[in-house]
C-alpha cells in the first residue's frame, strides 16, 4: 500500500507528467491533493495499471481529492524548451491551476525546476510510493491517452490511438512512408537508425 503522506499534518500536492518519451503529442502533467486521511488500496503507478483500471481510478480520484489539475504542453513547445524544460512546465501550470494551495510539494523524479514559492521534495519512483503521486501519474496519463486519441481520429496513420505516440515500429513506418505532422516533434529522433530514407 502506498503512502498517505510524506510529512504529517502538511497539505500536499503530488506532481506527475505523461508523455516525455513519446514522439508525437504533448506532455501533460498533473497535480492533486488528497485528505491527509484518505487511503485506497487500488491506486498505484500508472504504468502497474491496465487502461480500464486507470480510468476507474481518475473518477475515484477526482472525486475523492480536496483539488485537482491537468496541464498541458505541446509539441511546438516541446521543441522549443526542450522535452525536461517542457516538463516542468506542464507541472508548475498544474499545480498553479489548484483551486487550494498546498503547503508542500511531491515531485515524482530527481529533479525540478520549480515556478512557486511552495517548498517541494523530489522523490524517485514516487508514483510507486506515494498516493498523491501516483494519482497524478494516473490522471496526466488518462488525459493524454484521450488527447491522444482524438488526434488519432484526424491521423488516422500513425496508431495513435493504441501507441499514443510512443516510439514502436508501426509509428515509426507510419512516419518514414507519410511524413511528419505538426504534433510530431521534430527536435526527436522519429526515424528508426535502421531506416534509411532516399533523400
Amino acid at each position: 500500500m502506498l503512502k498517505q503522506y510524506h510529512t504529517l499534518g502538511k497539505l500536499e500536492a503530488g506532481c506527475d507528467e505523461a508523455g516525455r518519451g513519446c514522439l508525437a503529442g504533448p506532455v501533460f502533467a498533473a497535480s492533486v491533493i488528497f485528505p491527509c486521511d484518505f487511503s485506497n488500496d487500488f491506486i498505484n503507478d500508472s504504468k502497474a495499471l491496465t487502461e480500464k483500471q486507470r480510468n476507474e481510478l481518475r473518477t475515484v480520484i477526482e472525486s475523492s481529492a480536496l483539488s485537482w489539475a491537468v496541464a498541458m504542453v505541446d509539441a511546438k513547445e516541446i521543441d522549443s524548451i526542450n522535452i525536461l524544460n517542457a516538463s516542468f512546465k506542464a507541472m508548475n501550470m498544474a499545480i498553479k491551476q489548484l483551486h487550494i494551495q498546498p503547503e508542500c510539494l511531491l515531485i515524482d523524479g530527481n529533479r525540478f525546476r520549480n515556478q512557486t514559492d511552495i517548498p517541494y521534495f523530489c522523490i524517485v519512483k514516487g508514483d510507486a510510493a506515494y498516493l498523491s503521486i501516483a494519482a497524478a501519474s494516473i490522471l496526466a496519463k488518462t488525459y493524454r491517452d484521450d488527447y491522444m486519441k482524438q488526434l488519432a481520429s484526424e491521423f488516422s496513420h500513425y496508431g495513435w490511438d493504441k501507441n499514443k505516440g510512443y516510439p514502436t515500429a508501426e509509428h515509426r513506418c507510419a512516419i518514414q512512408k507519410y511524413g511528419i505532422t505538426a504534433h510530431h516533434r521534430k527536435t526527436f529522433t522519429l526515424f528508426s537508425p535502421q531506416l534509411k530514407l532516399e533523400l
